[in-house]
This record gives structure tokens, C-alpha cells and sequence, in this order.
């Protein structure tokens, strides 16, 4: 176990593709804890080791290395940028002590960016920008910087100029050791004079970096202020006292690719990233009264740890990942599982390093650590000893965007489908896996199309199970608009006791939403009150298949009111069959119409797409209530119909070139409009004459 004070917990973030598994594979190769520099074209890194990583050239999973640099132990995790697996970011953001953000100097911030930014403000993690591929075409450095002012708070501010650009960059000047340094093609960096022709643009961004961090520290700025030249060990305590407080955060420079200022970047992240000691308490309540409570970073204090990611593994099994809030843990012994109330028991304990894992002897607070085959233990699960108990509030996964239904290939291997999707819903949080009740079908719900696509992937790698997907069937349902008065009546006469029923039913609209009422209006025994429930049962079954299209009736009231009964030939069957009759034939004439499950939408995008967004809703028959800005961006918040959002998630990252994002949640029904409930209606009986 490091030194606790020389440990630092840092996770990689980003908006997909600016080059978080390039960066961390420099890190590792300049430490010496790989002898092999991969590239992510050529699906070798340490970190994107899965097959769904490497066909893709994205980080599906996160990824988790450490190396030492300068007497410190730098804990990496490297985490997904792209939005269908953006809920494992933020899963693995709650177990770091600070996080190194990643700007792509050509495209600047994205909308990816700007939540892995927000949930470091939920976190209340130091934060450090580093403007990478500043060695590509149309890398402009301080456009960069200026789109993370525009759009970030805390303000960034500069401690590295770029030393010439794009083609020409091989270099940068620190403002803070006031130095210039240029690599060479191997990442060997030479200190150098800083050049004439930057003289002036340093000592003017050198005194804009001094005024911010002075602000961080009311005696330093005091001292500034009356014009004191400031040391450099105080420029150099209060910018760690500053990032560590989120008052700035400090923005570096370099390329991943050509290892230009990744050493600094690593300097960077021992003297101004907290240790787990200054990371501050964790919150969680104490599961005896829900009252809140904090645990420590306390070497000395009972063990708590909470589980962040779970892998799952056909061989191996469940691997829990968890993250060591106070205490130490031995290599194997037992400890309990707050939300299961259970005990587990563990043989080994592992560290990960890609794919590697590696027994360790113990681990201590800030660890990064895992376990194999717990039985009862998932993600977002505390574990503790028996007698200090906390749990902790972890991170909730982001919602599901896209669904699809799923049926076997192979006939018969329902089964053993539904069993393997279940092992890799332990492992990825963000899916969910339901059964309409309504379609009938089995729906495996992402957060977009690719995210779905790997899993069956996956599905089909580790367990050797293949699927079909199919697009949903969209929930639709049935009501009437017109108050009718009918009756109902079954009578049928065969040798013995024969059949009789027959109910008065008024049936009239409810407003959306509120379901069925049934109300009993009989007087004077027209019906005996032991026969009045199997109306209602008849009515109730008879409105789970509308008459339009066999689609559920909703909101609607039926009042009992008159009938008649035979003292010999009533029955409750008989009852049950008169109020389903009753039900359809009310239904006919009560003017009856289509109803589609209306969603509410938020989409996020730069304003530039602002218009295809727009004309795009308008084309689905959305409902736009209402734009927000956020920083650069325009939010637009609208009533879509479901039928018409089925396929959004792969559509709007078209439009927007991956830059915008979208949420969605079930509303409301409403009605569905004339023309379109009509084809529903033909195509829907057409299916059934064939048997589908």
C-alpha cells in the first residue's frame, strides 16, 4: 500500500474521440509501467482491450492502470466519451479524487465535455484541462481556452502557451516555473530559452495567471494587490489551495500522440490533484434512521468501500470494482453488504491494470480495488464492517434512451437468453431489461443504438447466446370521447339450467390519465349486489381489447345503473358475459378513438443545428414548449409522440454530428390524429388476418 499522501485517484474525461486512451497509454509508457506504446488504430492499448472496443475505436468500459511518477502512485481511469456509454463515466467519476478533462484543440468542447463537467461540480472534484492534439491541422490553442471560459465554471486559466502550432507544435512554455520546453520525436523534452518572438504574450499571460491564482488566497491577494512580487512557492501552494477549492482550474497543454508535455501533465497532477487524505468525507446515511452522516478519509477508522462497476465474466463471474473510503482491507476475510444486509466473503484481493488483474496483500482508503464472486454484491452496494455501519449515496445511472425488442435465434433459448442479459445487467447498470405487458415483447433498453449493439455483441462473445433485435411495438390504447347508455344481455337456454344476464350501463369519457371507475348505481335490488362485481369483471376484461384495434380502453367510467336477473338461470358467469357486451356495445357508439403514449423530450444541441432540431420535431408532429440556453448551446424541451422517437438516438447524432443529446420520458396519451389512426387501424387488422 503507497503512502496515502502520495496516492492520486485520477479520472481521464471527455467528449468521445479527443483522446483519453492515447493520453493514458503515453502516461503509462513514460512511467515505465508498459514497455509497449499502443495505438488506439491499431487496437492495441492497455486500456480498449474488449473486442467491441477495438472494432469501434472507442472505450466502451472503463479502464483502470497505475504508474509511478516522481515518488507518487498515479491511479488512472480512463472512461468512455461517447454518449450510448456515458453512465460508466459517471459511475467510475464518483471514485476519483480529481479528474483531468481533455479538450480537443480542433473541436473544441462538446456536449459530453460539458456533462463530464457537470458531474465533476456533483462530485466536488478538482478539476485539470488539458487541451490535447494541439499537433493537428486547425488546432487553435486559445480558441480552445476560450470556448472552456465561455462555457465552464470555475474559470480555467493558462499555465502553458503552445510553442509554435499544428504541424510546427513541439512544445509549450510553463508559466509557472517561467521555462520552455520542446520534445523530440521520442517525447524527450529540452529546456530552452523561451523565444524572443513570445516574450511579450508570456509576461502578459504570466500576470493574468498570478492575479487569478492570488485571488484564491485573501493574504496573497493583499500582498499582490500593494504590489509585492510573490514567491514562487506561494504562486505554487496557492494554486494546488485553488484547484483543490474549485476557485480556478489550471489549463495545460500538449499532444497525446507526439508526448508532448504528458511528463508535465504528470507533474501537474502530483503537485496540484488531492490525495484521498484531502479529498474530504464521503456522505451516506446511517441505514437505521436515514439520518445523514459523513465517513472520513481515515486510515484508523472502521473499513467502508462502495462498489462503483461490475464486470461480468462467464468464467471468472462477477468481478466487483469498489473504491476504499476509510479503513484498510485485508487480502481475503468477510465484510457486510449494507443494502443486502448480508455478509460476503472474499479469497483474493485484486488490482486491475488493463486487463490484467493482480493479487495485492491489502489496500487502504483511496485503493481501487476488486473482488471475484460475490453473491449478493452489485453496483452502487456499500460494504463495511458489522459494527460502524454507513451507506453511501451513489451515483444514479443515466436513463435509457433507445429500446428494442429482442427474441432468441434459436428457438428455445429463451431461457438462457434472459439469464445471460441478466448477468450483463450487472455489469452495466445503464440497460435495463423489461417485459411489455401489453406487446407482449421482451424489450433491452440503452442509451442509443450502438450502446444495444455491443451488448448483443457481448451477449453473443461471452455466452455464446445470439439475438434478433426488432423495433418495438408502440404501446397504443383505445378510448371514447361520447357519455352512451346501453344494455347488455346474455341469455341462452339449453336442456337444465340455462344462462341469464342483463345489465343498464352508462359509460362515459374520464379525463387522460385517470384510468377506470366503476360505480354501482343499482337500486331496489334490480341486480343482486353478489353479481354487481362480475359486471365490472366482464367490463374490465372485455376494455383490455378496444374495438378499434384491439388496443387497451382507458379512461372511461361505467355506471351501473338498471337490469334484471332470473332466480334459477343467473349466474356470476352469466353477469361477467352481459357486462362484456355491454362494454363493446357502448364502445361502438361512444365515438372511440386511437390514443399514443406522448413522450417529453429535451434535446441539447449547438446552436448551429438549432434548425435542422426544429424542422426535424416539427416532422415527427412534435410540440415545442418551451428553449433554454445553456452556455453555448440551446436546450429545446417538447411533446413528441413515442411512434414517431423510436429511432431518434442514431438520427440525432446525424444531425448534430454527435455533438447533441437528448432525454426522454414517458408524459402523457393523447390522441392520435385521424388520418394516421386510420392506417393503424388497416395495418393492425391486416396483421392479424396474418397471423402476426
Amino acid at each position: 500500500m503507497a503512502e496515502l499522501e502520495l496516492l492520486r485517484n485520477i479520472v481521464l474525461v471527455s467528449h468521445g474521440g479527443a483522446g483519453k486512451t492515447s493520453l493514458a497509454e503515453v502516461m503509462l509508457f513514460n512511467a515505465g509501467a508498459i514497455n509497449r506504446l499502443g495505438r488506439v488504430e491499431d487496437g492495441n492499448t492497455v486500456m480498449d482491450f474488449e473486442p467491441e472496443e477495438i472494432k469501434r475505436d472507442i472505450s466502451i468500459s472503463s479502464g483502470f492502470h497505475e504508474y509511478e511518477w516522481k515518488k507518487h502512485i498515479i491511479s488512472l481511469i480512463d472512461t468512455p466519451g461517447d454518449q450510448n456509454f456515458f453512465s460508466d463515466t459517471k459511475n467510475c467519476m464518483q471514485a476519483a479524487d480529481g479528474s483531468v478533462v481533455l479538450i480537443d484543440a480542433v473541436d473544441g468542447v462538446k456536449v459530453q465535455t460539458e456533462q463530464a463537467w457537470d458531474f465533476a461540480e456533483e462530485f466536488n472534484l478538482p478539476c485539470l484541462i488539458f487541451i490535447n492534439k494541439l499537433d493537428r491541422e486547425r488546432a487553435d490553442f486559445f480558441r480552445a481556452f476560450q470556448d472552456a471560459t465561455d462555457n465552464f465554471k470555475p474559470k480555467p486559466i493558462i499555465l502553458q502557451i503552445p510553442i509554435g502550432s499544428e504541424a510546427n507544435f513541439n512544445g509549450m512554455v510553463d508559466l509557472v516555473a517561467m521555462k520552455a520546453y520542446t520534445y523530440d520525436n521520442e517525447g524527450k523534452s529540452t529546456e530552452i530559452d523561451i523565444p524572443s518572438d513570445m516574450q511579450d504574450l508570456v509576461e502578459k499571460e504570466r500576470e493574468s495567471m498570478i492575479e487569478n491564482i492570488a485571488e484564491a488566497d485573501d493574504d496573497l491577494l493583499e500582498n499582490y494587490l500593494e504590489g509585492k512580487v510573490l514567491s514562487d512557492d506561494d504562486i505554487k501552494s496557492t494554486l494546488k489551495k485553488g484547484t483543490l477549492s474549485r476557485s480556478f482550474v489550471p489549463v495545460l497543454c500538449g499532444s497525446a500522440t507526439g508526448n508532448i508535455g504528458i511528463d508535465l501533465l504528470s507533474d501537474y497532477i502530483v503537485s496540484c490533484m488531492p490525495s484521498p487524505l484531502e479529498r474530504g468525507p464521503f456522505a451516506g446515511i446511517d441505514p437505521a434512521n436515514e439520518n445523514e452522516i459523513e465517513r472520513s478519509p481515515d486510515p484508523d477508522a472502521p473499513f467502508s468501500a462502495f462498489v462503483f462497476k461490475t464486470v461480468a465474466d462467464p468464467y471468472a463471474g462477477r468481478l466487483s470494482i469498489f473504491r476504499i473510503v476509510s479503513g484498510n482491507l485485508g487480502e481475503d476475510g468477510t465484510f457486510l453488504n449494507v443494502n443486502k444486509n448480508t455478509k460476503e466473503r472474499y479469497n483474493q484481493l485484486l488490482q486491475l491494470a488493463g486487463k490484467e488483474q493482480k493479487t495485492v496483500a491489502g489496500a487502504g482508503i483511496g485503493s481501487i480495488v476488486a473482488v471475484a464472486k460475490l453473491k449478493n454484491t452489485s453496483t452502487g452496494d456499500t460494504l463495511c464492517n458489522e459494527g460502524e455501519i454507513i451507506k453511501f449515496n451513489c451515483a444514479k445511472p443515466l436513463p435509457p434512451l433507445i429500446s428494442f425488442a429482442i427474441e432468441a435465434k434459436t428457438k428455445g433459448d429463451e431461457d438462457k437468453v434472459f439469464i445471460s442479459l441478466s448477468k450483463l445487467l450487472e455489469e452495466d447498470i445503464s440497460l435495463s431489461l423489461t417485459r411489455n405487458s401489453e406487446t407482449k415483447e421482451i424489450l433491452l433498453s440503452g442509451r442509443g443504438q450502438v450502446h444495444v449493439e455491443a451488448i448483443v455483441e457481448k451477449l453473443k462473445r461471452k455466452f455464446n447466446v445470439e439475438v434478433n433485435l426488432k423495433t418495438p411495438k408502440v404501446p397504443y390504447k383505445e378510448t371514447i370521447k361520447k357519455k352512451v347508455r346501453v344494455q347488455g344481455k346474455h341469455k341462452k337456454q339449453s336442456g337444465g339450467h340455462g344462462q341469464y344476464g342483463d345489465c343498464w350501463i352508462q359509460m362515459e369519457p374520464l379525463p387522460r390519465g385517470k384510468g377506470f371507475e366503476f360505480v354501482n348505481a343499482i337500486v331496489g335490488g334490480a341486480i343482486p349486489k353478489t353479481y354487481i362485481p362480475a359486471v365490472e369483471k366482464g367490463v374490465l376484461e372485455a376494455s383490455q381489447k378496444g374495438i378499434l384495434a384491439g388496443f387497451p380502453c382507458i379512461d372511461f367510467k361505467v355506471t351501473l345503473d338498471d337490469g334484471s336477473f332470473h332466480a334459477v338461470d343467473s349466474s356470476e358467469m352469466a353477469f361477467k358475459i352481459a357486462g362484456s357486451l355491454a362494454f363493446r356495445k357502448a364502445a361502438e357508439v361512444a365515438k372511440p378513438v386511437l390514443l399514443e403514449p406522448i413522450m417529453n423530450v429535451s434535446v441539447t444541441t449547438p446552436d448551429e443545428f438549432m434548425g435542422d432540431i426544429m424542422g426535424d420535431l416539427n416532422s415527427r408532429r412534435g410540440k415545442v414548449l418551451g428553449m433554454d440556453n445553456k452556455g453555448k448551446n440551446q436546450v429545446v424541451n417538447a411533446h413528441v409522440p413515442m411512434a414517431e422517437f423510436l429511432t431518434y438516438a442514431p438520427d440525432l447524432k446525424s444531425m448534430t454530428a454527435g455533438r447533441g443529446m437528448f432525454t426522454m420520458e414517458f408524459s402523457h396519451y393523447d390522441e392520435v390524429p385521424v388520418q394516421i389512426s386510420q392506417k393503424l387501424i388497416e395495418e393492425t387488422k391486416k396483421a392479424k388476418e396474418e397471423g402476426k
